[in-house]
């Protein structure tokens, strides 16, 4: 004969919660701390350390004038600046136009320097301030000029110094003239990433849907920032569809290796993902200022993770169709490839291990 168990007394009064032990609360509030600080350092590392670093210029004039700019271009800061000969001013623009140099300096009787506004606003300001400090050194020689000839009592001539030009090879969008709509933009697309990950991995059962639910997402998410971003911001330029593309594939670069992970280590993989894109990958892609403004090698290295890739390769397809793309395109697919056979990988190898007498399907 089977006894019941007494039914419980729901009438009966609840024991109050301990309190929390302080050596827990001590604990709680320190890791908390550390965390503020992690993301303070993160997000406030690009700016403060932030310098021109070997930035790759073109150079056209004399060679006695073109080692005089680099002297005094590191006697104002030294390592600032890379200077390249180049032939002429047309092959100076083709190597601006396909973002192998971010400007040029024209050194001669018609001085001029050539900048790229859309390759970067930092990069931008520091060409016009190299223009002024020309203009400077011009005007120098023409007044001291003027005061030799003075002195000497000869017939002074006009001694009016040349002008020098600044020439916007490839300008930011009139709709968009600082650029600041781009910029902004990347970091939600990091973010939209990232949630988009990490609510696929949580809502959705299954390897396969996992990964569907990736493209379609992307696909999506493409098409709506491109809309907002071109279409009504005119942030970008270039081919709407291959606009769509980028930012389809930035999206599916970032989201797929959270299911990745997930798949693998269960729901630590969403932290794992998050430090990974946010905390990591972020700082370093050279979107707020240029990858040469990052100290050691961190620019390049940051342009291998997905913010890095897409932010330098949607400015590339919208500004500077004659850019070499293939990295950044390369760098969006491994991850993405990458993330969908995490996925699958850790299907089988959470289908291999019994769970109660069954596989351990659709994890």
């Amino acid at each position: 004969m089977t006894t019941l168990a007494p039914a419980p007394d729901v009438d009966a009064p609840r024991l109050p919660t301990p309190p929390t032990q302080m050596g827990r609360v001590l604990t709680l509030a320190l890791v908390v701390a550390a965390a503020v600080g992690v993301l303070v350092l993160a997000f406030s590392w690009p700016a403060v350390t932030a310098a021109p670093r070997d930035v790759p210029i073109a150079a056209i004039g004399p060679a006695p004038a073109i080692d005089a700019l680099r002297a005094t271009a590191d006697e104002a800061q030294p390592g600032a600046l890379e200077l390249i000969p180049a032939s002429d001013r047309e092959a100076a623009v083709a190597a601006i136009e396909a973002r192998e140099v971010y400007g040029a300096v024209i050194l001669g009787e018609q001085p001029e320097v050539l900048t790229s506004s859309a390759a970067s606003a930092a990069t931008h300001q520091l060409l016009t301030g190299i223009a002024a400090q020309i203009q400077d050194q011009l005007t120098g020689a023409a007044f001291a000029a003027l005061h030799e000839a003075a002195a000497s009592g000869a017939p002074v001539a006009d001694a009016a110094p040349p002008s020098v030009t600044v020439t916007d090879v490839v300008p930011l969008s009139a709709d968009d003239p600082r650029g600041t709509g781009l910029t902004a933009a990347m970091f939600p697309l990091v973010l939209g990433g990232l949630a988009g990950g990490i609510a696929i991995s949580l809502g959705v059962v299954g390897p396969l849907r996992r990964v569907v639910a990736v493209v379609a997402y992307a696909g999506a998410g493409g098409l709506l920032l491109t809309g907002i971003l071109q279409s009504w911001f005119g942030s970008l330029q270039g081919d709407w569809w291959l606009n769509a593309g980028v930012i389809a594939l930035a999206l599916a670069a970032i989201a797929a290796p959270i299911t990745g992970f997930v798949a693998i280590l269960g729901r630590g993989g969403v932290a794992l993902g998050a430090v990974l894109m946010m905390l990591v990958a972020n700082p370093i892609s050279g979107v707020a200022v240029p990858p040469e403004f990052l100290p050691w090698h961190w620019g390049a290295i940051g342009q291998w993770f997905p913010p890095g890739a897409s932010g330098t390769l949607l400015r590339d397809v919208s500004y500077f169709p004659a850019a070499d793309t293939g990295a950044a395109w390369l760098a969006l697919g491994l991850w993405a490839g990458v993330g969908a056979l995490l996925s699958f990988a850790g299907h089988v190898r959470t289908a291999a291990v019994p769970a109660n007498g069954a596989s351990a399907v659709g994890h």
